[in-house]
């Protein structure tokens, strides 16, 4: 049966807490009284343990620091102070990059390749032709058609069908 109580003081003495630390976890609703007013002894024990800091609680035990809820909620706070400041510190050595301004790099350098790419049979096809002698138009012409098979492949392998996000253009 249940260990019941209806006072603060009482039940603070029985848990072995200060009948103000009693009101504090009530105020803060890491414990609650029964249903009919009273407080359940073993059970408001076991929840004070549960939440309870192990550094600053007589009712936290060491054997118990790790496997409490506030324990693992500390340490995951840990977690992310210590990623907080790794990635400040990687921000100010300038090992961090803006996404956009990385992709707006990517895509003006590929414009650029493929720019000049698109220009080289025109610019060379002439001196070409004249040192085979062939008709310089079907020579810009055949290297323009493999030029265009090139770029075609390598859009594909750089963004393949489907996976072109905001830059596919669909119809």
């Amino acid at each position: 049966m249940p260990e019941l109580t209806p006072s603060n003081r009482e039940a603070a003495r029985r848990i072995g807490i200060s009948e103000t630390a009693l009101r504090k976890a009530e105020k803060g609703e890491r414990i609650t009284r029964e249903p009919d007013g009273q407080w359940d002894i073993d059970k408001t024990r076991r929840r004070l343990t549960e939440t309870a800091d192990p550094h600053r609680s007589p009712l936290a035990t060491p054997a118990q620091s790790d496997s409490t809820p506030y324990a693992r909620l500390k340490v995951a706070q840990l977690a992310l102070k210590v990623e907080a400041q790794r990635l400040a510190l990687d921000e100010s050595k300038g090992k961090l990059l803006d996404v956009a301004a990385a992709n707006a790099a990517i895509d003006e350098i590929g414009s650029t390749m493929r720019d000049a790419l698109l220009n080289w049979p025109a610019r060379v096809s002439g001196l070409i032709a004249a040192e085979i002698s062939v008709d310089p138009h079907l020579l810009q012409t055949i290297l323009q058609s493999h030029i265009n098979d090139l770029l075609t492949e390598a859009a594909d392998r750089f963004d393949p069908a489907g996976l072109g996000g905001d830059r596919a253009t669909d119809p």
